[in-house]
């Protein structure tokens, strides 16, 4: 079995993090592993181990012949029998397809504005469908959305799994050693970080010690400019760093106590399954799979989305209580360890695998 994973960049973004560690865990498990990715590199490229075929096609355009030409010989020289292709590059690998009909085609759903499936447009997407062999989808509202829309018989949801990349630790973060928050999400209106400065806000007016970090690709673009005002506007310069994209990302967690995503929307979010492997607390939105990934009250804390004071509240609840802060923080590594796992989600996945084959 040889299995392509494809993926438009290897920025720090959820659907790119998956692509990566399931081509770095399928590298043990299968004849050949490999991953292309279409547009951009990035930083998670440094995550990808040696044993992983790497194709990087340069693509500039939607249709560009030369890029599609590209991946089409590397796919017959290396004889892969699968493409596995991540959110929007099922385009790109059903082009293959057309020329390829030796190749099977395996489209994961990783659409993170889940809780507004309503205003998805996916014609496109629904014409292509047609020449997928299988469907994954991250959440139970798109496995749901998937069947009712696409009309595919065969989808399953699959649960991301995250696995602990020991990059060199060169990021050392600020604040005081044991009263640090993180927020692991890329500067995109969707993640939200508007409600959770005003949450913290409060936090720090009764816990000024405690600091923030915003650990995420910055786009350069009118949010990351509201999101800077944002920190201005409340005062918080002191005590909010924004770090951008970093490789070292476990190195970071483990300099941290609690995590904290205060999305609008999301699917399986690859960052609250990387909390639980750091060993911290975590407080999320109620949102995709968030609640049923934590278990409110035993493992962590969830709060409605946009719900200022709810996630203020939680993070001074977690703040005032140490004991319970650890105790959850060691269940839900456990809970993570136990049924987020690598090896759980690539069993799953390699059945599908071969009944396609």
């Amino acid at each position: 079995m040889r299995v392509l994973q494809l993926i438009d960049s290897l920025e720090t973004g959820g659907a790119e993090r998956v692509a990566v560690n399931l081509a770095n865990a399928l590298s043990h498990e299968i004849e050949k592993s490999f991953l292309c990715t279409t547009r951009k590199e990035g930083l998670l490229k440094e995550s990808l181990l040696n044993e992983v075929g790497y194709l990087f096609l340069n693509k500039q355009k939607t249709i560009d012949y030369k890029a599609i030409s590209a991946l089409n010989a590397y796919v017959k020289a290396n004889n892969i029998n699968i493409i596995h292709a991540h959110s929007s590059s099922f385009f790109v690998a059903t082009l293959i397809k057309f020329l390829n009909k030796n190749v099977n085609i395996v489209w994961h759903d990783h659409y993170g504005n889940s809780e507004f499936l309503e205003n998805r447009k996916y014609g496109v997407l629904k014409f292509f469908a047609k020449y997928f062999s299988h469907i994954f989808s991250v959440n139970k509202a798109l496995e749901t959305w998937a069947r009712e829309n696409l009309k595919a018989k065969k989808v399953t949801y699959l649960p991301n799994f995250a696995t602990i990349d020991r990059q060199s630790g060169i990021t050392n973060l600020s604040g005081v050693s044991g009263k640090r928050i993180i927020c692991l999400a890329n500067l995109r209106p969707q993640k939200d970080q508007m409600t959770l400065l005003d949450a913290f806000k409060i936090v720090v007016e009764h816990y000024p010690d405690w600091t923030l970090h915003l650990v995420g690709k910055d786009f350069q673009d009118a949010y990351s400019e509201d999101v800077k005002h944002k920190i201005d506007e409340l005062d918080l310069k002191e005590s909010v760093y924004l770090l951008g994209s970093k490789p070292d990302v476990f190195h970071i967690l483990e300099q941290c106590d609690i995590g904290v995503l205060s999305s609008k929307s999301e699917g399986l979010p690859i960052a609250l399954l990387e909390y639980g492997l750091a060993n911290l607390t975590v407080i999320a939105t109620r949102v995709g799979e968030c609640e049923s990934v934590i278990k409110h009250d035993k493992n962590g804390m969830v709060v409605n989305a946009l719900d200022t004071n709810a996630l203020a509240h939680a993070i001074m609840f977690y703040i005032k209580n140490e004991e319970n802060r650890k105790k959850h923080a060691k269940k839900y590594n456990k809970h993570i360890q136990e049924n987020f796992s690598e090896k759980f989600q690539l069993k799953t996945m390699i059945e599908i695998y071969n009944q396609i084959i």
